[in-house]
């Protein structure tokens, strides 16, 4: 470059005065970013201690009737914790909910199920509860242990069952019938093969992504999800928050 021509000089330096620019305009918004998440994250911890203590009035009493069944999924990498898993159980029965379904994608909860059903207060296995459990008993809470592989064999035979009843039967000449499968429709062939597939209506969410982490997806048709943050952070008033909000949503569901 001919540094000589002062049109080459300057266009140089306009370049570069831009390069700094944009530079310092992305530091500016990293640190902005940076100063919105510190600041929030304050102001949640704040307002979940404030629940915690009972000091937001509107926290202090939930209506459980909308939350039939709620979810909690686990990473893999913390779900080796069981002390932190416990104590949200323990939580969970504090606040009056009634049956939980336990996820983590490898099932290692469930090599720790006795310790669990052992070390929480009124706890047994959702297998075990027959028909009484939304009894008005708070102290009691089924919980179920799934992983990624439970009920896909159930589910590969209630779609065939589907596919027999619904399209060959109805139409062997062509091999076509008549589809559209609704939820009944799902639920009867899942109880044909012996399966009693419990749809979560709240999945919370305890990770490092905003994922349902593998959660089997066959059993997310109207559940509402919501990302919890890492569970070793894990506090009493943000899954009250979590449930509260829950049980205020109002629902539509499509015909």
């Amino acid at each position: 470059m001919d540094f000589d021509d002062p049109m080459l000089l300057l266009s140089s330096w306009i370049g570069q005065i831009g390069d700094l620019g944009l530079d310092l305009l992305w530091r500016f918004i990293h640190i902005v970013v940076s100063l919105w998440h510190i600041v929030s994250g304050i102001f949640e911890a704040i307002e979940s201690y404030a629940i915690s203590f009972g000091l937001i009035q509107k926290y202090n009493s939930i209506d459980l009737e909308k939350l039939r069944c709620l979810a909690v999924v686990v990473d893999i990498e913390v779900a080796r914790d069981v002390s932190k898993v416990i104590e949200l159980l323990q939580w969970l029965t504090t606040i009056g909910v009634k049956q939980v379904g336990l996820f983590d994608s490898q099932g290692l909860l469930k090599k720790s199920k006795d310790m669990i059903l052992e070390m929480v207060p009124g706890s047994m296995l959702l297998q075990e509860t027959g028909e009484n459990i939304f009894s008005p008993d708070r102290e009691r809470i089924a919980i179920e242990f799934i992983s990624s592989s439970d009920n896909k064999e159930a589910v590969v035979k209630a779609a065939n069952i589907l596919l027999q009843k619904h399209l060959i039967s109805n139409h062997p000449e062509n091999d076509k019938g008549e589809n559209v499968f609704t939820e009944s429709h799902l639920n009867e062939a899942l109880r044909v093969v012996g399966e009693n597939v419990h749809v979560p209506d709240l999945l919370l969410v305890y990770g490092p992504v905003r994922s349902h982490l593998g959660f089997p997806a066959w059993r997310l048709r109207y559940t509402e999800i919501v990302h919890m943050g890492s569970l070793k952070h894990m506090r009493y008033g943000s899954l009250l928050k979590a449930i509260h909000k829950f049980t205020w949503v109002r629902q539509n569901y499509g015909a």
